[in-house]
């Protein structure tokens, strides 16, 4: 948190308490890819008094300092997710049809196929985002 407030105050910016709330919940439901709405409903029931606008805003700034990701999964609604990598590159995503479950899918084995665009089209690739549909075991059944 330390590291975070000092990128906020190395940007001009202060680490509020609505501030370091959001972030709080991103950090404690990193594995959910919560919505904008989530985040609020969550935040809401420490701190009542905080605002839909405040999270969309805060959302924003944490999204322009690359604390955290914007995430679209085609249903209609944008999530987020912590930046963890310094690299700039996302992990790829298992979206189900049925229930809506995400999964984060650790192994990148696109940086060959990388490499080969880059060489075959003189273009300079920063980053890739991949995103699988399908079913999730429980909905298999």
């Amino acid at each position: 948190m330390e590291n975070l407030k000092k990128r906020f105050k190395d940007n001009g910016h202060k680490m509020t308490t609505q501030r370091r709330a959001i972030l709080n919940v991103i950090v404690e439901n990193h594995d959910e890819h919560l919505n904008p709405e989530e985040i609020y409903d969550i935040v809401k029931i420490k701190y009542p008094e905080i605002g839909i606008a405040t999270v969309y805003r805060t959302l924003q700034l944490l999204e322009k300092l690359n604390i955290i990701y914007r995430l679209n999964f085609d249903d209609g609604y944008n999530r987020y997710e912590l930046n963890y990598d310094s690299e700039g590159h996302q992990h790829h995503h298992l979206i189900c049809l049925n229930c809506g479950k995400v999964m984060e899918v650790k192994l990148d084995l696109l940086e060959n196929l990388e490499n080969q665009i880059e060489i075959d089209n003189d273009f300079k690739i920063v980053d890739h985002n991949v995103k699988f549909f399908g079913y999730c075991t429980d909905c298999q059944e």
